[in-house]
Protein backbone atom coordinates (compact mmCIF):
# COMPACT_ATOMS: atom_id res chain seq x y z
CA UNK A 1 0.00 0.00 0.00
CA UNK A 2 1.31 3.49 -1.07
CA UNK A 3 2.39 5.75 1.89
CA UNK A 4 -0.38 8.72 1.63
CA UNK A 5 -2.86 5.64 1.30
CA UNK A 6 -2.17 3.92 4.40
CA UNK A 7 -1.96 7.93 6.69
CA UNK A 8 -5.07 8.50 4.88
CA UNK A 9 -6.95 5.00 6.30
CA UNK A 10 -5.33 5.60 9.68
CA UNK A 11 -6.49 9.75 9.54
CA UNK A 12 -10.20 8.07 8.86
CA UNK A 13 -10.51 6.14 11.87
CA UNK A 14 -10.52 7.23 14.99
CA UNK A 15 -7.91 7.24 18.07
CA UNK A 16 -5.62 6.07 14.79
CA UNK A 17 -4.02 9.38 14.46
CA UNK A 18 -3.37 9.67 18.06
CA UNK A 19 -1.48 6.37 18.63
CA UNK A 20 0.18 7.02 15.41
CA UNK A 21 1.51 10.11 16.53
CA UNK A 22 3.90 8.46 18.81
CA UNK A 23 5.43 6.36 16.19
CA UNK A 24 6.23 9.70 14.07
CA UNK A 25 9.77 10.20 14.06
CA UNK A 26 10.70 13.07 16.73
CA UNK A 27 11.92 16.59 15.56
CA UNK A 28 15.07 15.82 17.71
CA UNK A 29 15.71 13.65 14.83
CA UNK A 30 15.07 15.85 11.74
CA UNK A 31 17.05 16.20 8.86
CA UNK A 32 16.88 18.81 5.98
CA UNK A 33 13.70 17.43 4.24
CA UNK A 34 12.25 17.54 7.82
CA UNK A 35 13.67 20.99 8.76
CA UNK A 36 11.88 22.16 5.24
CA UNK A 37 8.58 20.83 6.13
CA UNK A 38 9.00 22.78 9.81
CA UNK A 39 9.30 25.73 8.29
CA UNK A 40 6.89 25.74 5.94
CA UNK A 41 4.19 24.58 8.12
CA UNK A 42 5.45 27.52 10.70
CA UNK A 43 5.37 29.99 7.67
CA UNK A 44 1.61 28.30 7.01
CA UNK A 45 0.47 29.44 10.90
CA UNK A 46 2.16 32.38 10.31
CA UNK A 47 0.29 33.30 7.05
CA UNK A 48 -2.92 32.85 9.81
CA UNK A 49 -1.56 34.86 12.85
CA UNK A 50 -1.24 37.88 9.92
CA UNK A 51 -4.55 37.36 9.09
CA UNK A 52 -3.18 36.91 5.22
CA UNK A 53 -5.28 35.15 2.78
CA UNK A 54 -3.11 35.13 0.12
CA UNK A 55 -0.01 34.11 1.97
CA UNK A 56 -2.53 30.93 3.63
CA UNK A 57 -3.43 30.36 0.01
CA UNK A 58 -0.29 30.25 -1.15
CA UNK A 59 0.60 27.31 1.51
CA UNK A 60 -2.21 25.01 0.22
CA UNK A 61 -2.06 22.63 -2.76
CA UNK A 62 -4.76 22.91 -5.61
CA UNK A 63 -6.21 19.71 -4.66
CA UNK A 64 -5.96 20.05 -1.04
CA UNK A 65 -8.59 18.83 1.53
CA UNK A 66 -9.23 20.34 5.02
CA UNK A 67 -11.65 18.63 7.52
CA UNK A 68 -10.59 15.43 6.12
CA UNK A 69 -12.22 13.28 8.60
CA UNK A 70 -15.52 15.71 8.93
CA UNK A 71 -18.79 14.65 7.52
CA UNK A 72 -18.33 18.22 4.73
CA UNK A 73 -14.96 18.49 3.88
CA UNK A 74 -13.40 21.69 2.32
CA UNK A 75 -12.33 20.34 -0.92
CA UNK A 76 -9.96 22.22 -3.10
CA UNK A 77 -8.27 26.09 -2.51
CA UNK A 78 -10.68 28.29 -2.94
CA UNK A 79 -13.13 26.14 -0.70
CA UNK A 80 -10.14 25.85 1.58
CA UNK A 81 -9.84 29.80 1.87
CA UNK A 82 -13.79 30.70 1.74
CA UNK A 83 -14.34 28.32 4.64
CA UNK A 84 -11.26 29.92 6.56
CA UNK A 85 -12.74 33.86 5.90
CA UNK A 86 -13.40 34.27 9.76
CA UNK A 87 -10.34 32.69 11.47
CA UNK A 88 -8.10 34.49 8.66
CA UNK A 89 -10.32 38.10 9.29
CA UNK A 90 -9.83 36.95 12.73
CA UNK A 91 -13.30 37.22 13.63
CA UNK A 92 -15.62 34.14 13.95
CA UNK A 93 -19.10 34.34 15.53
CA UNK A 94 -18.53 37.91 16.06
CA UNK A 95 -16.04 37.60 18.73
CA UNK A 96 -11.95 37.68 17.83
CA UNK A 97 -10.43 34.72 17.16
CA UNK A 98 -6.46 34.28 17.63
CA UNK A 99 -5.36 30.57 15.91
CA UNK A 100 -1.55 29.62 16.51
CA UNK A 101 -0.22 26.64 15.99
CA UNK A 102 3.28 25.02 15.38
CA UNK A 103 4.80 21.82 14.92
CA UNK A 104 6.54 19.52 17.11
CA UNK A 105 6.93 16.16 14.95
CA UNK A 106 7.72 16.09 11.02
CA UNK A 107 8.03 12.81 9.09
CA UNK A 108 9.13 12.66 5.23
CA UNK A 109 8.69 9.64 3.22
CA UNK A 110 11.22 7.70 1.78
CA UNK A 111 10.51 9.33 -1.61
CA UNK A 112 11.13 12.75 -0.67
CA UNK A 113 7.75 13.77 -1.99
CA UNK A 114 5.23 13.51 1.12
CA UNK A 115 5.92 14.63 4.62
CA UNK A 116 3.10 14.48 7.73
CA UNK A 117 3.04 17.38 10.44
CA UNK A 118 1.43 17.54 13.57
CA UNK A 119 1.77 19.78 17.23
CA UNK A 120 -0.54 21.89 18.91
CA UNK A 121 -2.74 24.13 18.32
CA UNK A 122 -3.96 27.34 20.45
CA UNK A 123 -7.11 28.83 20.15
CA UNK A 124 -7.75 32.40 21.63
CA UNK A 125 -11.33 34.06 21.50
CA UNK A 126 -12.42 37.28 22.92
CA UNK A 127 -14.83 36.71 25.56
CA UNK A 128 -17.26 38.57 28.06
CA UNK A 129 -14.90 37.75 31.29
CA UNK A 130 -11.80 37.96 29.12
CA UNK A 131 -9.38 35.72 26.45
CA UNK A 132 -10.91 31.93 26.40
CA UNK A 133 -8.97 29.75 24.94
CA UNK A 134 -9.12 26.25 23.64
CA UNK A 135 -6.38 23.81 23.03
CA UNK A 136 -6.13 21.16 20.11
CA UNK A 137 -3.75 18.76 17.98
CA UNK A 138 -3.28 19.26 14.25
CA UNK A 139 -1.95 17.19 11.46
CA UNK A 140 -1.03 18.21 8.09
CA UNK A 141 0.16 15.86 5.00
CA UNK A 142 2.53 18.16 2.77
CA UNK A 143 3.51 17.27 -0.89
CA UNK A 144 6.82 18.50 -2.11
CA UNK A 145 5.72 20.13 -6.27
CA UNK A 146 7.71 20.34 -9.13
CA UNK A 147 9.11 23.42 -8.12
CA UNK A 148 10.36 21.89 -4.52
CA UNK A 149 8.04 23.52 -2.57
CA UNK A 150 5.96 22.24 -0.22
CA UNK A 151 2.48 22.55 -0.03
CA UNK A 152 -0.14 21.17 2.17
CA UNK A 153 -2.20 18.08 0.83
CA UNK A 154 -4.32 17.31 4.24
CA UNK A 155 -5.39 18.93 7.31
CA UNK A 156 -6.97 18.03 9.92
CA UNK A 157 -6.82 17.84 13.83
CA UNK A 158 -8.51 16.88 17.09
CA UNK A 159 -11.73 18.52 18.61
CA UNK A 160 -10.95 21.54 20.52
CA UNK A 161 -10.99 21.36 24.20
CA UNK A 162 -10.87 24.53 26.84
CA UNK A 163 -7.51 25.01 27.96
CA UNK A 164 -6.31 25.05 31.55
CA UNK A 165 -3.83 27.96 32.17
CA UNK A 166 -0.59 25.75 32.42
CA UNK A 167 -1.48 24.32 28.95
CA UNK A 168 -1.51 28.37 27.45
CA UNK A 169 1.73 28.76 29.14
CA UNK A 170 3.43 25.85 27.77
CA UNK A 171 2.13 26.60 23.96
CA UNK A 172 3.62 29.95 24.57
CA UNK A 173 6.99 28.92 25.86
CA UNK A 174 7.54 25.84 22.69
CA UNK A 175 6.16 28.62 19.99
CA UNK A 176 9.32 29.49 18.87
CA UNK A 177 11.41 26.65 18.74
CA UNK A 178 13.15 25.77 16.02
CA UNK A 179 13.43 22.47 14.22
CA UNK A 180 16.60 20.29 15.86
CA UNK A 181 18.92 18.96 13.56
CA UNK A 182 19.08 15.26 13.90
Amino acid sequence: MKPLTVLLACLSMPGCAAAQQDSVPSAAMAGAAECEVWARETSFAHSVAAHDPAAFREHLDEGAVFGARSPSPQRGRDAIVEAWTGILDGIVDGSALALRWYPTKVAVDGSGELAYSTGPALYEKAGAQGPEYHVSTFHSVWRRGGDGVWHVVFDDGTHPQAATPEQVAAFRKEANAACPRG
